[in-house]
């Protein structure tokens, strides 16, 4: 189609004042305007507007394919909007965005932080846990906000996360005659009547060091909940680094326990389904998924292997935390190129290990911690059990 029968604008709080002349006139020839009920009376869709269903759904806008359609999204409908619901349903020659500065833009351009070292999140829609990776001493975070109410929600999270020095800038309205820009640290909230739309700017110069989660592997103990069954520290730093995470790739965590390995994996970009057969341990797991704010990337799954892999998506790695013949045998017929790593405490899981290394290739490791502890008026190493770990490509 050489003239597309759907345009998606970008519109600022500015309303039709702020629109260029391309935009201007897809909407003076559109049959049909959807948007919020916000969008279409900046707009002045009038008859012809069109409010999203909810919950929100494309099928109405697909329903009028061939006619001509605007559908309007704050800003760049390719941050945060619909832009890329609808790019992903319908071929390019059907299609054409004209965007607007998104509030990441006009948020950055108030401050003056570069964006390309700022981490630009959407919370309207998702927990404050999913800042934990992104909050250090140091960090630059926008962040868009669900409502009025939000922002003082999310002061007192960033307090019992011991960051009360986080300086925060609440940016609402960007872009329009009621703009407000205003600034108060964390633990000293007191703002009121806060207009949405709303973002907020998340400064940490002032923080103290230490403060956020490490990168890396081996995430301390403590930071789980867990009833004491989980891959301690050391140890689970040396397996996700046999596993070795990368972007958007599955894992398969075996025997979950916690979820710690899950949660790691998660952590470093990729997705983990978690199996573990006991109610009160998957209790544990999905604590975590919260506490971590993973509940878009880690699921728990109450079995156990192998019948609970059944069905299962196809993995890119596997975790297995202990285990017989029978969890290993439809383990060791997923496609090539698929990573399992085994950890064994026990002499009948180590000997099975053995066995597989030896018919299947790989690498064992026999892994020993020892921690310092009192002994006496002195101290002494204190030896945790030992593990054996097979990793191999299959």
């Amino acid at each position: 189609m050489s003239d597309p029968w759907l345009t998606i604008i970008g519109l600022g709080e500015d309303g039709l004042a702020g629109l260029p002349p391309a935009s201007r006139d897809a909407l003076d020839l559109a049959e049909i305007i959807f948007g919020g009920p916000r969008h279409l009376e900046l707009a002045g869709a009038g008859d012809r507007g069109r409010p999203w269903p909810v919950p929100f759904d494309l099928a109405p806008v697909m329903a009028l394919r061939g006619r001509r359609v605007v559908v309007l999204a704050s800003g760049d409908p390719f941050w945060l909007g619909a832009g890329g619901s609808l790019a992903a349903a319908l071929p390019p020659s059907e299609w054409r965005a004209l965007p607007a500065p998104g509030v990441f833009s006009l948020a950055a351009a108030r401050l003056g932080w570069r964006l390309e070292s700022t981490t630009c999140l959407g919370l309207h829609a998702a927990p404050f846990a999913r800042l934990r990776p992104h909050l250090t001493r140091g960090c630059r975070v926008l962040a868009t906000l669900r409502d009025g109410e939000a922002p003082a929600a999310l002061a007192e999270w960033l307090v019992g996360q011991g960051m009360g020095a986080m300086q925060m800038t609440l940016l609402e309205r960007l872009g329009g005659p009621q703009q407000r820009i205003r600034q108060t640290r964390a633990d000293h909230f007191s703002l009121g009547d806060v207009q949405a739309l709303v973002a907020v700017a998340l400064d940490g110069a002032d923080l103290p060091k230490g403060v956020g989660l490490p990168r890396g592997f081996g995430l301390p103990d403590d930071l789980f909940a867990s009833d004491g069954q989980i891959t301690k520290r050391a140890i689970r730093a040396v397996t996700l680094a046999a596993l070795a995470p990368r972007g958007d790739e599955l894992l398969w965590d075996i025997g979950g326990g916690s979820g710690s390995i899950s949660v790691e994996w998660c952590l470093n970009g990729g997705r983990a389904l978690t199996i573990e057969p006991r109610a009160d341990r998957i209790a544990n797991i999905e604590q975590n998924i919260r506490d971590f704010g993973l509940e878009d990337r880690m699921q728990a799954i109450t079995g156990r292997a192998p019948d609970a892999l059944e069905g299962l998506p196809t993995p890119d790695a596997v975790f297995v935390g202990g285990g017989g013949q029978a969890v290993f045998a439809p383990l060791l017929a997923l496609p090539p190129g698929t990573r399992l790593v085994a950890n064994a405490v026990t002499l009948e899981t180590e000997a099975l290990l053995i066995g597989l290394q030896a018919k299947r290739g790989g690498t064992l490791t026999r892994l020993s911690v020892e921690e310092s502890v009192p002994l006496g008026q002195l101290r002494g190493w204190s030896p945790a059990r030992s593990v054996t770990q097979w990793a191999v490509v299959l």
